[in-house]
């Protein structure tokens, strides 16, 4: 079994460890928080959501297993075409996109009933192609025409498109933009210029959302939802949260059982945005929550790892973007889940219910493993 291991699953052992654990709470989370959506929509059919689920799993891992195996530098030229895609597809989503819960997120595809969201191609794309300029910029970093003003374009173009639909993504990618930049030793100053213009226009953008009156893409539900979560009332996703406190609640320690939430019958989008407050109810704050957050913590500490012993600096950059992107990403579905931040409709990384997404964090998993590899060589006799 070593020897088969050794031969076949290449990289940091630490972050499969996670990618698999995870899986499991998504799959056994999954199938307890689809009861409803099954009887309401599968004639009671529960088995049918933990197949799927599983299956979409499944083909997620198969995806990262193959994404691990590619070089790392190939990468480089991926996500150029990934980026000259990603905005395209983004002015498309935002004209002629399915709107699903109000949200214009997502492309139809002409295969079967798939819907793609767009914004999870461009984060994967813009994270990816930040990297791979800083990367090939390193001789060049001080030059303020050369490097930060053709980076701080596309970082803005990007955002910007994501933003109407969806501010929490936009801001998420913004703050991971950042990071990679600073990691790629675009000097402090630089940094503090391309983070206060990106503040004055998103920034300025949101501000502008919140005292207006404008209707376009998610931003007024947006505002309601920040209202809301300022103000204490029940609308705009604070019942959601009132909600989910008591799953939490109802969990205590150890939980009340796998299976026997019954918030799950009451919360909106218990699989997906508020399957965090699921589990800690049923598996409690020991086994549920704080295990959830050590092991999205301990695949932040592996990317931190790969940055101080690689000597490739793509490797470097992208496996750190994405990995705090990961992980900001799930830091944030809990705030939520535990009622510290407004609601967003940020889903849990590879926990959630989930199509494409699983896909996209997969292949991201996929290229962290790959970078890994910068330091953990094959073992060709083993």
């Amino acid at each position: 079994m070593r020897a088969f291991l050794y031969k076949n699953i290449k990289g940091d052992y630490y972050i499969w460890f996670v990618v698999l654990v995870l899986s499991i709470y998504g799959i056994l989370a999954v199938y307890s928080s689809t009861g409803t959506l099954a009887y309401a929509e599968n004639g009671g059919n529960t088995e049918y959501y933990l197949i799927k689920h599983g299956v979409l799993v499944l083909f997620g891992i198969g995806t990262m297993w193959l994404t691990h195996l590619i070089d790392i530098q190939y990468f480089s030229r991926i996500a150029q075409v990934m980026l000259f895609m990603a905005i395209p597809l983004l002015i498309y989503t935002l004209i002629f996109g399915v709107e699903i819960n109000d949200a214009r997120r997502w492309i139809s595809l002409p295969i079967g009933d798939l819907t793609v969201q767009s914004s999870d191609f461009a984060k994967l794309a813009l994270i990816a192609y930040v990297a791979r300029f800083m990367a090939k910029r390193q001789g060049q970093v001080h030059d303020f025409k050369k490097t930060l003003l053709p980076i701080l374009s596309v970082i803005l173009v990007v955002c910007l498109l994501i933003f109407p639909e969806d501010f929490s993504t936009s801001a998420v990618l913004f703050l991971t933009s950042m990071l990679v930049l600073f990691i790629g030793r675009l000097p402090l100053k630089q940094v503090g210029i391309l983070l206060g213009i990106g503040i004055f226009v998103l920034g300025g953008a949101f501000i502008y959302a919140m005292n207006s009156d404008v209707r376009f893409g998610r931003i007024a539900t947006m505002k309601s939802r920040i209202e809301a979560f300022s103000e204490g009332s029940d609308d705009g996703g604070s019942y959601q949260s009132r909600q989910a406190k008591i799953a939490v609640a109802r969990g205590g320690f150890t939980g009340s059982g796998p299976g026997k939430s019954r918030q799950k019958n009451i919360l909106p989008s218990p699989f997906a945005d508020f399957i965090y407050a699921i589990i800690i109810e049923e598996y409690g704050s020991i086994f549920g929550g704080i295990t959830l957050v050590f092991l999205y913590l301990l695949l932040l500490y592996r990317a931190f790892r790969i940055v101080l012993l690689t000597s490739n600096p793509l490797a470097a950059l992208m496996s750190i973007g994405l990995a705090f992107s990961l992980v900001f990403q799930a830091l944030i579905n809990m705030g939520v889940a535990v009622n510290l931040l407004p609601v967003t409709g940020l889903a849990l990384p590879i926990v959630s219910r989930g199509g494409t997404s699983i896909l996209f964090v997969s292949i991201a998993f996929g290229i962290i493993l790959s970078a890994s590899r910068t330091i953990y060589p094959e073992k060709e006799n083993e």
